[in-house]
C-alpha cells in the first residue's frame, strides 16, 4: 500500500496543475474578483470623474487633466502601475497629433496601467474608454456620465480585480492594458496616437476590448438586461465564441448584434476608439448601450446612470478579458 500512494503522487501533482491552469468561470478566484466589481464602487468612481468640477473633461483642458489625475490616483493606490517601459502612465500626445474635427487641440494624455501576465507576458489584451468629453457649452457642464464616465470607471474596477486575483496568486497569464484615451470626441485622436507609437507591438497584442457608454438605456431597450456588442467577429471567429461563452457562464445579458449589420446608418463600428486597433488587424469588441435622450447633453448627469446595469456589464467585460487572458491559445485572426 506504501508504494501504491507514491505512486499516486504523480498523478495527483498533475492533476493539481491542470487545475490551477484552468482558472475557470465557477472557480473561486474568478467569482471573488468578478463579485468585487460592485455598482457601489462604480457609483462612487463615477460621481467624482463625472462631476461639475471637472467642468466637463473637454480635451486637453484642465478639467480633464484634473480627472486622469484621478484615475492614477486610483491605480496607485491598488498597487497597479504602469508599462514598465515607460517614466510615468502618461503617454503624452504631442499638440501635431490633436488636430480634431474642430481644428487643432492642446498637447493632452493617455493614460496607462498595466497588469504584467505571469506566463505570456508579451502577449497582451487592451481594455480602453476615452476620458474626455465635450467640456462647457452657454455656462452649462456638459459631464459625460455615460459617454464616457461610465467605460473609464469600469476601467478602474476591472484592474482591482485583476490585481485582487494577481495579489491572491491568480494573476492573467497573459498581460493587460488599461487603455484611457484622449481626444475620442474630436475624432479618435488618442487611440489613433496610441495605434501609430504603440507602447507594446500590435502584433503582440491580442484584443482591444472598448467601452463607450455602458451605463444607460436607448428608446429601444429600456427594461431589459442588454449589452450591444460591436464587431466581435469582424476578425476573429473565436472572439465572438468566447464572448458569447462569457455571458452565458456569468451575467447572462442579452447581446445585441443590431450594429453589426453592414447596412448600419450610424456605422458605430468605425465610431470609437476600438477602431485604430481594428484597422491594424486586432481583433476587437465595442460595448455601447444605444444612443439615449440625454448623449452629448447637458442632462448627461451620474444621477440618470443605471447602476445595476453599469455593473453587469463590466463584469461582462471582465469575464471575457479573464478568458483571453487565462486560456491555452491565443485568439486566432481568420477574417478581414
Amino acid at each position: 500500500m506504501k508504494n501504491a500512494r507514491y505512486l499516486l503522487l504523480p498523478l495527483a501533482f498533475a492533476l493539481l496543475q491542470s487545475c490551477a491552469a484552468n482558472l475557470s468561470y465557477s472557480g473561486s478566484p474568478f467569482k471573488k474578483s468578478m463579485e468585487s466589481i460592485t455598482a457601489d464602487e462604480l457609483k462612487t468612481h463615477l460621481y467624482i470623474v463625472a462631476a461639475d468640477d471637472m467642468e466637463g473633461r473637454d480635451t486637453g483642458s484642465e478639467g480633464q487633466k484634473k480627472a486622469g489625475r484621478y484615475l492614477i490616483e486610483q491605480y496607485q493606490k491598488m498597487g497597479v502601475s504602469h508599462p514598465k517601459s515607460m517614466t510615468s502612465y502618461y503617454q503624452t500626445v504631442p499638440s501635431e497629433a490633436m488636430k480634431g474635427r474642430r481644428g487643432n487641440l492642446p498637447q493632452s494624455e493617455n493614460i496607462l496601467a498595466f497588469v504584467e501576465g505571469s506566463e505570456k507576458p508579451e502577449e497582451i489584451i487592451v481594455v480602453s474608454a476615452h476620458y474626455d468629453h465635450v467640456g462647457i457649452k452657454n455656462g452649462e457642464v456638459y459631464n459625460g456620465a455615460d459617454d464616457d464616465g461610465s467605460g473609464t470607471v469600469a476601467l478602474l474596477e476591472m484592474a482591482e480585480a485583476f490585481q485582487m486575483a494577481k495579489k491572491s496568486g491568480h494573476g492573467p497569464k497573459r498581460s493587460i492594458l488599461f487603455l484611457h484615451v484622449t481626444g475620442e470626441e474630436h475624432g479618435l485622436l488618442g487611440s489613433k496616437y496610441y495605434a501609430d507609437n504603440p507602447i507594446f507591438p500590435m502584433a503582440n497584442t491580442v484584443a482591444d476590448l472598448n467601452i463607450d457608454m455602458i451605463g444607460r438605456c436607448d428608446a429601444e431597450n429600456c427594461g431589459k438586461e442588454y449589452v450591444y456588442v460591436i464587431g466581435s467577429e469582424m476578425l476573429s471567429t473565436d472572439l465572438k465564441k468566447i464572448s458569447e461563452q462569457a455571458n452565458k457562464e456569468t451575467v447572462n445579458l442579452e447581446l445585441n448584434y443590431k450594429y453589426d449589420d453592414p447596412n448600419d446608418k450610424d456605422r458605430l463600428y468605425y465610431r470609437s476608439d476600438h477602431y485604430n486597433f481594428a484597422k491594424n488587424g486586432v481583433p476587437v469588441i465595442f460595448y455601447f448601450d444605444g444612443i439615449h435622450e440625454d448623449y452629448h447633453k447637458p442632462t448627461d448627469t451620474p444621477d440618470r446612470i443605471d447602476y445595476k446595469a453599469l455593473q453587469k456589464r463590466t463584469q461582462l467585460v471582465f469575464a471575457t478579458a479573464w478568458e483571453l487572458a487565462n486560456r491555452k491559445d491565443r485568439i486566432v485572426v481568420d477574417k478581414k
